[in-house]
């Protein structure tokens, strides 16, 4: 899969898989920055990318990311859309610091992870019933 994709910083390299069998690629931090305990920020990651029609771009936490930073995504994952992907169109890294320690971020730092994921886009059919068959509810599969 060819990927059109724009360097803010060109001094920072692409982004990269890791390993062989990697399906994320790391992006990394366009600045050096502080997070304060308990503070929300976004962490620059220094691309525009145009993700392919039929695909979204999915961020989430890099394993080392909560254990070595203390850094937790803020939503669980990030969903980047297909037109998001204007010249000032940069992907951030929404997270908390969950520490009660100052958290330093240094340009060029490895601090989430990305992967192309294939999607649909739904044609919702309204109905007024779905079926006779009830699971029990929320949480009831044991």
């Amino acid at each position: 899969m060819k990927i059109e994709i724009k360097l803010i910083d060109p001094t920072l390299p692409l982004p990269s898989y890791q390993t062989e069998g990697a399906v994320a690629f790391d992006l990394y931090s366009r600045i050096d920055m502080e997070i304060n305990p308990k503070e929300i920020a976004m962490i620059p990651l220094n691309v525009v990318i145009k993700i392919p029609k039929g695909y979204a771009l999915i961020l989430a936490n890099r394993s080392s990311t909560g254990k070595k930073k203390g850094l937790q995504m803020i939503n669980g994952i990030g969903v980047i859309d297909q037109d998001y992907n204007g010249d000032e169109d940069e992907i951030r890294f929404l997270c908390r610091n969950f520490t009660d320690e100052k958290v330093k971020i240094e340009k060029g730092e490895r601090v989430t992870q990305a992967m192309f994921v294939p999607v649909e886009i739904a044609d919702f059919n309204q109905v007024e019933k779905m079926g006779d068959q009830n699971r029990g509810g929320f949480g009831t599969t044991g």
